[in-house]
Formats: structure tokens, sequence, C-alpha cells
């Protein structure tokens, strides 16, 4: 549908089943879980969909080995069950990633390995693989970049990884199939109370300033990092219960582990696990934990958390990445639950997903990861079911099929995340041969790429192309700068723009990408 025909759905004096607040993974999962199960669903996005921390993950899908470790084998459960389901039901976007991890102690690699084979065991039918410990020659045969003084084998897992935000953005897609709707730049300002109750909310779009007053029955608040906001617009006097934790990632080329195998480095100098992991055609290395202070949309880097991250790597590799090596540098807040203790270490506080229900009926979700994000809209469309008084209706999302489904894809393929839609991409071309022109031969992005991120994907700014689509950005972020203008340009046309609109967005893409730039 065209966005105009979706605004117009909030003009009327319908008055929804659900109205969820924020389009990252958990505010998308509990849309996809409320639409399928009947209701009648409206999820608003203050910006892009998942413009904040669901586009700035590791790009994995895992059990969780650190929880393992920690004991949390409830979580880890779960979340194994969670991964195996992903995989079934978006192939085109998540796949079996094999880890290694070297051994440079003697005990390492029967530690690891017998852990491991309980991650594998815990998994069951829905198991990636099973674990092996290998030899020293064989590790350095998958990782030939390993430094080899000391090393005495390693040990092989499985585990899943995924394109974040080209998730997300086929979740909008299943979530419109299934009867639900989805805006993105539409802001919630305040809520509509009826005897104390909220019984809507005010909403302003952002591209024209048009105020709406939608009623629902029930109201999710899914903006994790801005949790607390959203709490504080129902009630001022309301807690703050989320305590955000920066994670950082560092995106550099290839050429530094020559290898289709991730690299798990089990314990850096924080007690944290660090990931070298290969990822369309670069490799991203991450993460930090370090706790926030106060939400933002942009999180800033810093040079210590670079630092960390290149010094702990390079205890690994022959071939050290420098600061003149990275392609691209992106941070994302994770959305925490507040410790009582403020003493309390982000990496030792739960990931696992807590929901609240204010005086007023709003329910707030926190919490969680990518990975159990249908579990989480689970759980979220199960309370607001029961605050809402709705019929009761049992979840479908574990057999769902995501909007793109497809199976045997070829990651050579530059257009493999698109699933399906791949071949309505090439039919474009075929139809209009100059969309078929490449823009960056460095990344593989085609002007029809562009066309469908805007008929077909809800883009209306360069931002949301270059970052979220096509993932420009995060791959080679002065690549990005160099063709915004031409991609400036396809979407003015799309869009009806003026060249004042292309400039301008130019001008908003160069600053935001300095930040990425290092």
């Amino acid at each position: 549908m065209k966005r105009s025909e979706l605004l117009k759905s909030l003009r009327s004096d319908e008055v929804w089943d659900i109205i969820v607040i924020g389009g990252g993974a958990t505010g998308l999962g509990a849309a996809l879980e409320a639409a399928t199960r009947g209701y009648k669903t409206l999820l608003l996005e203050q910006y892009d969909y998942t413009i904040g921390t669901s586009s700035r993950s590791t790009k994995l899908v895992h059990g969780g080995v650190r929880y393992l470790a920690q004991g949390d084998i409830r979580l880890v459960l779960e979340a194994l069950k969670e991964r195996g389901l992903l995989l079934r039901n978006a192939p085109h976007l998540v796949k079996n990633q094999s880890f290694l991890i070297p051994s440079y102690n003697w005990w390492n690699k029967p530690f690891y390995t017998i852990g491991l084979s309980l991650y594998d065991f815990l998994a069951g039918k829905l198991s990636f693989g099973w674990s092996l410990p290998y030899s020293k020659n064989k590790t350095i045969k998958k990782i030939p970049n390993l430094i080899t003084k000391n090393l005495r084998g390693g040990v092989l897992y499985h585990d899943g990884q995924f394109d974040d935000a080209r998730l997300g953005i086929n979740l909008v897609q299943t979530i419109m199939e299934n009867g639900g709707t989805a805006l993105n730049y539409v802001a919630v300002r305040d809520f509509l109370k009826e005897n104390d109750k909220i019984s809507g909310v005010v909403a302003m779009e952002g591209e024209t300033g048009e105020e709406f007053k939608i009623k629902a029955k029930v109201v999710l608040n899914a903006t994790g990092v801005f949790t607390d906001t959203i709490m504080q617009i129902d009630n001022p006097e309301a807690e703050h219960i989320v305590k955000p934790s920066q994670g950082v990632h560092i995106v550099i080329d290839k050429e530094f582990l020559q290898s289709d195998f991730a690299l798990m480095i089990p314990k850096t100098v924080d007690g944290r696990v660090l990931f070298a992991v290969p990822w369309h055609n670069r490799i991203i290395l991450g993460t930090t934990d370090i706790p926030k202070d106060e939400a933002s949309i942009e999180p800033v880097v810093t040079d210590a958390e670079i630092d960390f991250i290149l010094e702990t790597v390079g205890r690994y590799l022959k071939k050290t990445p420098t600061k003149a090596d990275i392609k691209s540098v992106f941070a994302g807040l994770r959305p925490l639950a507040a410790p009582k203790n403020e003493n309390g270490k982000t990496k030792e506080i739960s990931r696992k997903h807590k929901i609240f229900t204010s005086k007023s009926g709003l329910v707030s979700i926190i919490g969680g990861k990518w990975t159990t994000y249908r579990e989480m809209g689970e759980d979220a469309v199960d309370k607001l079911s029961i605050v809402a008084k709705l019929p009761s209706r049992k979840s479908v999302t574990e057999n769902l099929h995501i909007h793109g489904y497809k199976t045997d894809v070829s990651y050579q393929d530059p257009l493999y995340t698109y699933g399906s839609d791949k071949e309505e991409i090439e039919k474009l071309i075929s139809e209009t041969p100059l969309l078929g022109e490449v823009l960056s031969e460095e990344l593989k992005v085609n002007k029809a790429q562009i066309v469908w991120a805007v008929r077909k994907e809800f883009a209306r700014n360069v931002d949301d192309v270059l970052s979220r689509r096509i993932r420009a950005l995060i791959l080679d972020a002065k690549e990005s700068v160099r063709i915004a203008p031409k991609v400036a340009k396809i979407m003015a046309e799309e869009l009806g723009h003026d060249e004042n609109w292309e400039k301008d967005q130019i001008q908003k893409f160069n600053t935001l990408a300095k930040s990425y730039i290092y």
C-alpha cells in the first residue's frame, strides 16, 4: 500500500485493538504477533524501522554462549529454540555460521568442547550442528591469519547469522500482508485517556506535521532505550526501568580473516566475548558493553572503544587491523533492565525481556534481543490481550514464513537478501534496462534496488536506503557518501521531490556519515 493510503486509516474514528509504539525488533515482533492473531493492529515508528539498536547488532542469531557460562539455562533454551525457528522461517536472511574458538592453553579445548556440546544438546532437533575439537593444523587451515605461537588447536561450534535491518523490513511487509498497518515517521507525542485509562495516542506525521488522534483498546510501548521517555509521557513520576548499554562494532576488509569461519574470542580483559564475523564480504568486529546515562538515536563511538576492539583482535590475528583499515564504525544501545544495585555491570544484567503495566494500562516491554523477537512479541500480545480484554487467540508465528522466504539462496548473489523479491527486482530491470546500471561496484548496488526500496520497502529518505535497505553506510561509509547524490536523484524522481530536497538529503546524509568514518 502507498503511504497516503496508510495515513488515511489514521484519520478515521475507528478503534484499533492494539497500537504498538516502536519499529525495532520488539515492536515489529509484537505487531506481527497481534496482526496474525486477527487483532486490528497499528505500529507507529518515530523515525525509520530498525533505525536504532535493531540495525546495529553483531548480526548474530544465537542462543548465547555467554549466558550458558553464567548458568542461565532457561534463557539459552528459549534463544536456541527461536534461533532454529528464525532459520526455518527466514532462510533467505538467516544462515548457519561456523565459529572457531582458538585455544592457547591446554585446558581451553576440552573446557569449551564440553560446554559447547551442552549448548548443542540443549538445541535438540533445532541444532545447527555439533561442536568439535580441532587440531592446531586444522584450526590454522580454517583461519589462516591466526597467530600460531602457542596455539594448541581450537573448538568448532555453530550459530546463526543474519541481516538485521533486512529482517526488519521483511517483518513490516509480513505485518501488512497479515492485515496490520505499520508506519514509519509517525511520532507518538501524547496519550488519549478516559477515566485515567489510556484510550489511544496523539501522533504527528513527520513530513507534513499533521496531527492524528488515534483510538485504541490498548497500547504497547516497545521503544527500546526510549521506553522511559514514553512511560513518563504517561506518568511524569514513573521510575526509570532502562539502563542503556553501548555496543560498538568496527567493519574491516575480509582479507584480515581470510576465512568463511568466524572467530570467537572467549574472554576479553573486561570479561566479555568478542567476535570477528564475515558478513557481506566484510568482517564485523565487536562488541563492547559500556553503560550510558542517556539514550540517543545516533550513539557516539569513543576512541577507547575502537582501541579496545583493535587491541583485542590484534592479539589473535597475524595481520592486525589499524584505524586506517576501518571501513565503518557503528554503535547501538541495548535496552537493559536497570539494575537495583547501581554498581551492577551491564554485562552481568540478564538479557531476559521484562513486561510492565502502568496504572493507566500502558504496557511496556524491555530487554531481549533479535533472536527472541518472536517470543517477546508472543509474550507481549498475551499481556495486551488480557489488559484490553480481547478475545483469546493462539499464536501462529512459530511456523509463519517471513516475507521474502526462499530456500537455497546463493550467498554469492548480491541480491540474495531479497529472497523471493529478487525476481521482482530483476523484472524491474528487464522492463527498464537503465535500472540495471550499477551505482557501486564495491558494494554491488544497482539503481533498481533504490527504486524498489522506495516503492516496496517504505524508504522515505537517503539514510533509509543507504543505512538500512542496502546496508551501504555500515559496509563502507566513504563509498556510501560517494553514491549518495545518485541515490538522492533516483529517490527524488520516485517521490516527486525537487532539487532542493536532493541537496538537503545529501547534506544530511554526509553529516550523518561523518560519525561512521574513522
